[in-house]
């Protein structure tokens, strides 16, 4: 049966990409020029490469995921200010690897004012440069055209009298990671499609899980739901089952899930370049014991009351903060350490059970772009920004001063929270977190 995708925007919006180059336009200036390119395929093995997927610096501004491609954005320039380069046209590698837009296609689908073969990037590229101030450039997305876009800079300048080179060089990553920072309308609903399918893998990952059931089991449960909405994972999925779960970025997922056990998976699912990111903690049998409910309603409280404080004004990490001092509270009553809160927090001997920031930006990439303090101090959140907020507890077996009983639980309960004018709103609130509603969700196993 073919699964109902009437939820989903499928539509393409070429007129979100104007708007961001116009947008970039008007900040670098009439006297300016930028210049993008997609990273390049990278090879798996043999002849088999990656599924190629474009930087979301590339993708951002234009739309075009191809690889091979190169934007250039000169505004005021009389020919077109919107220039891309890209592979042509060629039946015989169609009929290999697939449809190609071509030049014709750029211009009729892409938005762009001029679009030329991507072999003849060196040569028109000399002309553009000249007489502009300033070129903003990316540094350290993609190395190699980095250094060839200055060999041809270097080139230019030797041309002597006759040609007038750009005097400055300015990083485009700033300003391009700042604008994706605040979230539009559009980007917004693609991201709650991206959350929705994630919530929709782990509710199914959730029913699927029984003691015996192996960890990869439970991550193609995720992958195949995320499959059916037309979407694929936005980064390596994590089932940590037991002490796994207290291997932060543990990818192995290999080992079957035994009764008793209690099970992290972190995943999310990447809808037309935007991602979901979800952690869920729940027992593999259906019941939390009595000592896992000790932690996990730590935790929990922890994720609850830095949510509460995701609103326009607060500072960026003031989620941290309030999940921070949560948490400690919670390690002081356990007796896990001594002290008070603030000394706790002072000589971070929580760390020992909490090691990890509380939340990081979202969007295009799961550990987004944007600047966390300007100027050296935090920044405030403003509407349009979305993060994560993933508090956790780890005890791994050993743990030195906790009673055996604790050893081998990980929890992390993690959402995604957009920043509004009022009340965050969370993204990820259709998957179960609080026990009752899990035990409940998890008696619907067959």
């Amino acid at each position: 049966m073919i699964p109902d995708q009437s939820h989903l925007d499928h539509a393409d919006k070429p007129s979100d990409h104007a708007e961001r180059r116009d947008a970039l336009s008007r900040t670098i200036g009439p006297t300016a020029i930028a210049v993008i390119a997609a990273t390049p395929e990278r090879n798996r093995n043999n002849d088999v490469d990656y599924p190629y997927r474009p930087n979301s610096d590339f993708r951002y501004l234009t739309g075009f995921g191809e690889p091979l491609s190169i934007a250039v954005l000169a505004p005021g320039r009389e020919e077109g200010e919107y220039v891309l380069f890209c592979r042509e046209r060629d039946p015989a590698a169609e009929t290999w690897i697939g449809h190609r837009a071509g030049t014709e296609g750029a211009m009729a689908r892409f938005g762009a004012d001029q679009a030329f073969p991507i072999e003849e990037f060196d040569a028109r590229i000399g002309d553009m440069l000249s007489n502009r101030e300033c070129l903003y450039m990316t540094q350290g997305i993609h190395p190699e055209f980095e250094q060839r876009l200055l060999t041809c800079l270097n080139d230019l300048r030797s041309r002597g009298r006759h040609a007038a080179p750009p005097e400055q060089i300015i990083s485009i990553n700033s300003v391009v990671h700042e604008m994706r920072l605040r979230k539009s309308d559009n980007e917004l609903a693609l991201m709650r499609q991206a959350a929705a399918t994630s919530a929709a893998g782990h509710r199914a990952a959730m029913k699927a899980a029984a003691p015996g059931v192996y960890e990869y089991q439970l991550e193609a449960t995720l992958h195949y739901v995320y499959g059916l909405d037309g979407m694929s994972w936005a980064y390596p999925t994590i089932v940590g089952a037991g002490a796994n779960a207290c291997v932060l970025h543990y990818v192995e997922n290999a080992a079957p899930l035994a009764d008793g056990d209690l099970v992290l998976i972190d995943s999310g699912a990447e809808y037309r370049g935007y991602a979901g990111d979800i952690t869920r903690t729940f027992p593999a049998n259906g019941r939390f014991t009595d000592t896992q409910r000790e932690i996990y309603d730590i935790v929990l409280a922890a994720n609850e009351a830095a949510i509460a404080v995701c609103r326009a004004g607060e500072k960026a990490n003031a989620p941290h903060q309030t999940a921070l001092n949560t948490l400690v509270d919670g390690l002081l009553e356990l007796g896990f350490v001594s002290g008070d809160r603030d000394s706790v927090i002072e000589d971070e001997s929580y760390k020992t059970f909490f090691m990890h920031g509380t939340s990081h930006w979202l969007g295009m990439d799961v550990h987004d772009v944007g600047l966390y303090k300007k100027h050296g101090e935090w920044r405030d959140l403003e509407p349009g920004m979305v993060l994560t907020i993933e508090p956790g507890l780890y005890i791994p077996p050993g743990t030195e001063g906790v009673d055996s009983r604790y050893w081998g639980i990980g929890i992390r309960v993690e959402d995604d929270v957009v920043i509004t004018d009022g009340e965050p709103e969370v993204l990820t609130a259709d998957v179960p977190k609080a026990p009752v509603d899990i035990e409940t969700l998890m008696d619907e196993r067959a």
